[in-house]
């Protein structure tokens, strides 16, 4: 898998926005998409316009009460495959989380819809993310099609509001340099960065390049992420390994914490 931008949209604070596009797609907007032509169905393929699955999601999104803040789209020169995501407005203030969205016309691969805390789409096929929707383009499939948006969209208020309490819990949790230190090594035990990624970690930990607050387990967080760039987009297992070890942090603080102390407010 070739490595390229990763969406970590629940965590990392607003920032603009790019689709991966470096294997052939172009960037269009939305009145491009609906300009293309869509192939004639088969007996066993059914191709849906790819500006019908934005329009899909878009409207399910709203219905769902989630606004979709900004959106970029890509196709093949050919206009053959799609990419796209959708950017949601936060209820959080400074987050954003991203829908990622994919199409084909020549049963490259089939319809995909997905949202997580590491989505990326990228026009070299790479689809990740934490839940993904999929369906080949089957007649069923376009009569389906309001039912599997809705699969994913449904329990998705429930799903950003469980990652905020993670974050929320991460921001709280103050970190003293020796905890940092064993949580860093611990990354390293459990292979979530390399020896050589240490230094940058820390480096970035003591002097951070954005404004992630003072030193709590959400500015840690945010340091390996950063330090990781894109590959966590290669090895998306590395995303569950590095919650376990911040996770694993908060709740050894927590224990640590003398009795009445409050945590820092978030």
């Amino acid at each position: 898998m070739i490595s390229g931008t990763l969406f970590l949209s629940q965590y990392h604070r607003r920032q603009a926005m790019t689709l991966m596009l470096h294997a052939g797609a172009n960037p269009l907007d939305y009145d491009g998409l609906r300009q293309l032509e869509t192939p004639e169905a088969t007996p066993t393929h059914v191709p849906i316009p790819h500006h019908r699955l934005v329009d899909a999601v878009r409207h399910t999104l709203g219905f769902y009460g989630h606004t979709v803040e900004e959106e970029h789209h890509g196709v093949t020169p050919d206009g053959m495959r799609y990419f796209g995501v959708l950017c949601l407005k936060s209820p959080y203030g400074d987050y954003t989380d991203t829908v990622g969205l994919r199409n084909s016309h020549d049963k490259t691969f089939p319809i995909g819809i997905s949202f997580g805390s590491r989505v990326f789409v990228c026009d070299n096929l790479a689809f990740i993310a934490d839940h993904v929707v999929r369906r080949k383009h089957t007649a069923n499939a376009k009569r389906d099609l309001p039912g599997l948006v809705g699969e994913l969209i449904e329990p998705l208020a429930d799903q950003r509001e469980a990652q905020h309490r993670v974050m929320t819990r991460y921001r709280a949790t103050t970190l003293t340099q020796d905890a940092a230190d064993h949580a860093v090594m611990e990354l390293y035990r459990s292979k979530v960065i390399t020896v050589t990624r240490i230094a940058t970690v820390m480096d970035r930990w003591e002097n951070p390049p954005h404004d992630w607050g003072v030193k709590t387990a959400w500015r840690l967080f945010n340091c390996v992420t950063h330090a990781l760039e894109g590959r966590i987009a290669e090895h998306p297992v590395l995303t569950e390994r590095l919650h376990q070890v911040i996770d694993a942090t908060c709740l050894h603080r927590a224990d640590q914490q003398p009795a009445g102390m409050l945590l820092p407010q978030v």
